[in-house]
């Protein structure tokens, strides 16, 4: 089992940054981010897998960095000019295999464990 807590979210101004934090009982092959706005279905934002190897949801190339420190089990969101699209509830998830996921990461179905979500409100 793989518990999860996020944590960083807060209010910012359109173009401004934030640094999310998701502590993990241990880190797995492949870390995610997702993110869900009210009344919209959840969406992979970020992955990384063990190798340092990460892919973006096109929406956040260029603004937005996963990373992870293995020595604290830490996964990291760090997001740049931020903009009120990017409002949601941001989620880590982990994988319990030990294979490249593909594009199949970007589907909740293939994730095992989630965090309780922290809050990102970016006003115009």
């Amino acid at each position: 089992q793989v518990q999860l807590v996020e944590s960083g979210g807060g209010s910012v101004q359109a173009g401004g940054s934030l640094r999310l934090s998701c502590a993990a009982s241990r880190l797995t092959y492949s870390m995610a981010w997702f993110r869900q706005a009210p009344g919209k279905e959840r969406e992979g934002v970020a992955v990384i897998i063990s190798d340092g190897n990460k892919n973006y949801a096109d929406s956040v190339k260029g603004r937005f960095t996963i990373s992870k420190d293995n020595a604290k089990d830490t996964l990291y969101l760090q997001m740049h000019s931020l903009k009120p699209e990017d409002t949601a509830m941001y989620y880590c998830a982990a994988n319990l295999g030990s294979a490249w996921l593909g594009g199949s990461w970007r589907y909740v179905r293939v994730w095992d464990y989630w965090g309780q979500g922290t809050q990102v409100t970016v006003s115009s």
